[in-house]
Formats: structure tokens, C-alpha cells, sequence
């Protein structure tokens, strides 16, 4: 396997850079955490700026207006966007429109790829949890009535449900099978109630009492929920490798500057030895989520184990590296890193936001070990 990236990778990952060149990575005070203050859905500047880059419809064929990348050129934009900590709905919006492209009939494709390729339509999805053991993320019933499906349930922590045009939201029939409904925002039954993450960003609880949608807005394939489920994995681990690297970026800076004894504090031992060790966590992040794209890309084929093992891997280092790295660096930094001015509060907010919806490493070891029991390397 070739983990070099293309010409047209890589000019993703420069278009990218570029546009969240300018980007604060301080974003906006929430009301859950700033009294009287208005948090806007996401920042419409930035997502017409990554329009205006053609990177809406990166993962998007070219009769869809799109580049035709893949998962690979999709984790690479999402690492610049992590490094600013872009308050854009990037990675579902583009994690859906790649499954719509690949599932759903040419009535429901025509209607909404062109759109989402140019981001005058916004997609997301209902799926808080990423992690496959989550029970929640099934809560929605879909049935059939007549000629229509009718939806009903709960899901919490929507990202950017209030300003998305549509929303997939994965549903089970009555015989257990996922399925995945396109649900318009200002659905008849659908409401909205305002949440909020740990990193103080807007998420909504979404209810859906009796809910009706098209046999087209429905995709049936039992592949189209674990693909956007993966898709969604995936783009979290690269949010969380854009922000450890930025983090340990502002780290190796600012212990450079800072004197104790008339010396820079990276010159000492204990202060260098804790930056090494941060450094092989976000490496070695790299190498398994590039293994994981490229496993994706590669429609899971290359290995023994299924995609979902490399998945596994990717998670486990990435709950639990950008974790160690946000800590790290707190401790580094001093009382310096606890400023509401200093903008490591905001990497730190983010860093467990994305750990809670990656999951428990231990929860990913397990699975990795049960795939393992099923499909013996040896």
C-alpha cells in the first residue's frame, strides 16, 4: 500500500490551508457558557469561502459538480479545519453527501448533490455517537404507511441541525434493519430544541412525532448507515489530529520563549521528554487514520481484518492522544494555559468534545479484540 498522496490530494490540503488561513480558532461564547450571549448555527463566511474553493463537493463525482476524491482528500481538509477549529458542519455535510451519492435513487441525487457540492444546500446527520456501541444512535422507528415512511423517536446532539437544509437520520424498521431518512428542516412533526457541547457549540435534540417522508428520501441499503457511520469516524479522528497538531505547534512555541534561570524551559529535560512523548501520540495518529482512509478508499480490501479493525485502531489513538496532547499542554503552558484569552481553553474544550464522541479507547480495544477472535491474522 502507497500512502503518498496525489497531485489532487494535496492541492485539496493547499486550497484548504489557504481558506482557514485567517480563521481564529477562539470561536463564539455559547449562551450555555456566556449569559446573553447568541451563538449563531456556523460561521456562513467561512463555509462560502470553502465554496467559492470547490471543497464542498470535494468527495462529489464530477457530474454532481464535485472533484471525484475520496476519503483520503476529505481527512485532509478536515486536518486544516481542526487546526482552527472551523465551526463549519464540513465533515457531515460532506460524510452525507458522499453516501447519498453512493444510495440513494437518481430523483433524490438530482435534487440535492448539486446543491451540497456548492454549499447552497446544508446537509448533517443525526448521529452523535461514532462509536458503534451506542444504542441511541438507533432511537428513531421508521414504518411504512401506504406510499410513505413514517418517522418517530428521539436523537440528541445534532451538529448544525438548526442550519441545515436536510438531516439523515438513521432509523430502524420494525424488523431491526438501519436505514437512513432524509428528513428537510420545517418537517411537519419535526422539532428542534437548543443543546449544547462541551466545547460550547450549538447541537439540537431532535424529535420526530410522526414524521413523514417518500419511499425516495428513504435509503434502504444496509450499507448506507455503516458507510456514514465511518465516514463520520473517520472525519473526527482527522478534526482531532488538525487540533493536536495545532496544539503541539503552540506548545513547542511558547515553552521556546518562556525562561526559567535564564534558560528556555524546552531546554529542560522533563519539560523535552514530555513533548517527545506527545509527539509519537500524534504520529502515530496519523499513520493509523491514513491507514484507515486508505482502507475506506480501497472499499475495505487490502487485509485480513475488515476495514473496521483499522477504524478501531484510529479511534483508540486518537480518544487518547489528543487527550494526552490538550493535558500536556496545560501543564506546559502553566496558569498561562487556563486564559480564556489564550486560545489553548478552546483546543482543550474541543479536544474532549471529540473524545466523547469517539468514545472510550476501551471500548474500541474491545471491539478490535472481538474482530481479531473472528479473523485471525495467523
Amino acid at each position: 500500500m502507497d500512502f503518498t498522496f496525489t497531485e489532487e490530494q494535496q492541492a485539496a490540503a493547499e486550497a484548504a490551508a489557504a481558506v482557514f488561513a485567517d480563521t481564529a480558532p477562539d470561536g463564539v461564547p455559547s449562551p450555555a457558557l456566556v449569559p446573553g450571549a447568541v451563538a449563531d448555527d456556523f460561521d456562513r463566511a467561512l463555509w462560502s469561502r470553502l465554496a467559492g474553493a470547490d471543497l464542498l463537493g470535494l468527495v462529489l463525482a464530477e457530474e454532481h459538480g464535485g472533484a471525484g476524491l475520496g476519503a483520503t482528500a476529505l481527512c485532509l481538509v478536515l486536518r486544516e479545519a481542526g487546526r482552527v477549529l472551523a465551526r463549519v458542519p464540513l465533515l457531515e455535510h460532506c460524510a452525507t453527501a458522499a453516501v447519498l451519492q453512493a444510495h440513494a435513487g437518481p430523483e433524490l441525487a438530482a435534487a440535492l448533490l448539486p446543491g451540497a457540492g456548492t454549499g447552497r444546500l446544508v446537509l448533517t446527520a443525526a448521529a452523535h455517537g461514532r462509536t458503534g456501541h451506542d444504542p441511541a444512535e438507533l432511537a428513531v422507528t421508521a414504518r411504512r404507511d401506504g406510499a410513505d415512511w413514517v418517522l418517530d423517536g428521539m436523537q440528541t446532539a445534532v451538529p448544525w441541525a438548526h442550519g441545515a437544509d436536510w438531516t439523515a437520520v438513521p432509523a430502524h424498521t420494525g424488523g431491526g434493519t438501519a436505514v437512513l431518512a432524509l428528513v428537510p428542516r420545517g418537517a411537519p412533526g419535526l422539532v428542534l430544541a437548543d443543546q449544547f457541547s462541551t466545547s460550547g457549540e450549538k447541537l439540537a435534540e431532535l424529535t420526530l412525532n410522526g414524521v413523514r417522508v417518500p419511499e425516495a428520501h428513504l435509503l434502504r441499503a444496509p450499507q448506507a448507515w455503516e458507510r456514514l457511520r465511518r465516514l463520520l469516524t473517520l472525519g473526527t479522528c482527522a478534526l482531532a489530529l488538525g487540533a493536536g497538531s495545532a496544539v503541539l505547534g503552540m506548545t513547542s512555541r511558547y515553552t521556546s520563549q518562556r525562561e526559567q534561570f535564564g534558560f528556555p524551559v524546552a531546554t529542560f529535560q522533563a519539560v523535552a521528554v514530555q513533548a517527545a512523548d506527545r509527539y509519537v501520540d500524534l504520529r502515530a495518529m496519523e499513520a493509523v487514520l491514513w491507514q484507515a482512509a486508505w482502507r475506506l478508499d480501497a472499499d475495505g480490501a487490502g487485509g485480513p481484518l475488515p476495514a473496521a479493525g483499522d477504524l478501531a485502531v484510529a479511534k483508540v489513538w486518537a480518544s487518547e492522544g489528543v487527550r494526552r496532547i490538550v493535558q500536556t499542554a496545560q501543564h506546559l503552558h502553566g496558569g498561562f494555559g487556563a486564559d480564556t484569552g489564550y486560545p489553548l481553553h478552546r483546543y482543550h474544550a474541543w479536544a474532549k468534545q471529540l473524545e466523547l464522541q469517539l468514545g472510550p479507547a476501551a471500548a474500541h480495544e474491545e471491539e478490535l479484540g472481538d474482530l481479531l477472535a473472528a479473523h485471525p491474522l495467523s
